[in-house]
């Protein structure tokens, strides 16, 4: 089972077990469940727990803390890349900094400043464990590697293809984790390999949305836009590809189609949010 358990992220926090379950009475994290009923949390719910921490120490008022949170995650989802974040306090407001991108959750006079990427680091080393304790037992199953990946997506990005590839040795058509081994080596430029994981993956589950998408993000590569376009248009479940379609057709001078691509793609940007 992927994820983190309550213990290792009170550790990991500075938290007590239940302080942690608190906050998912809350209903400001909604981990997952494991085998046994309990609770498995992933990295974002790690970064939410680090920034509660934060306010309890300096001691700000439950229900500011609550809105600050609820502020805090809802910007959360907004980032690609969590380890890329800073959160900070500038004045009475606390920010959410990712490169050139700058988010505000309104608060009080908070002292607050912790580098997401530190955290990455102590979380990766729970991943890590856990990759190791994975080979020597061999006791989990295709999924379980697949949520290994994930996990190891968020903190150590260099060691998730090993429990894809594992994963897809017990299990060669696990869709998923072709689709997600191949954007790993289409990150690293291997279009090639990338390319023939996607095709495996649709090879499986003849609509997968994100295989689609990502076979798009090939041939976009490629700048064979024609080619690229055709791939979208099979995956317009994926708001991404209402953009890209987008804007395709406004190269191509298409601007009604480059418009109502753009309404679709916020439509269901909404509909996510």
């Amino acid at each position: 089972m992927g994820g983190y358990s309550t213990q290792e992220v009170a550790e990991l926090i500075g938290m007590k077990p239940d302080q942690v379950r608190h906050y998912v009475r809350r209903d400001l994290l909604e981990p997952l469940r494991g085998e046994r009923g309990e609770f498995r949390f992933n990295f974002q719910d790690v970064v939410l727990l680090r920034t509660a921490k934060s306010l309890l120490d300096a001691k700000v008022s439950a229900r500011k803390a609550y809105k600050i949170l609820l502020k805090v995650q809802s910007e959360l989802t907004q980032v690609q890349t969590l380890a890329s974040v800073r959160i900070f306090a500038d004045g009475n407001t606390v920010v959410v900094h990712q490169d050139n991108q700058l988010w505000e959750a309104e608060s009080g006079q908070v002292q607050l400043d912790f580098s997401v990427a530190d955290l990455a680091d102590k979380v990766a080393d729970i991943a890590v464990h856990n990759l190791i304790e994975a080979r020597a037992s061999n006791n989990l199953d295709s999924d379980e590697w697949y949520n290994l990946g994930l996990d190891l997506e968020e903190v150590d990005p260099e060691k998730a293809p090993q429990a894809y590839i594992r994963a897809l040795e017990l299990d060669p058509k696990n869709a998923d984790a072709h689709v997600n081994l191949g954007r790993l080596l289409q990150l690293k430029g291997d279009l090639k390999s990338a390319k023939r994981h996607y095709e495996m993956a649709l090879q499986i589950a003849a609509d997968h949305q994100l295989a689609f998408y990502n076979m798009g993000t090939v041939f976009d590569e490629l700048e064979e836009v024609d080619k690229a376009a055709e791939f979208y248009r099979l995956a317009l479940a994926v708001p991404d590809a209402h953009y890209n379609l987008a804007r395709i057709s406004e190269i191509k001078g298409d601007e009604v189609s480059a418009l109502r691509h753009m309404r679709h793609y916020r439509k269901l940007l909404e509909a996510d949010g």
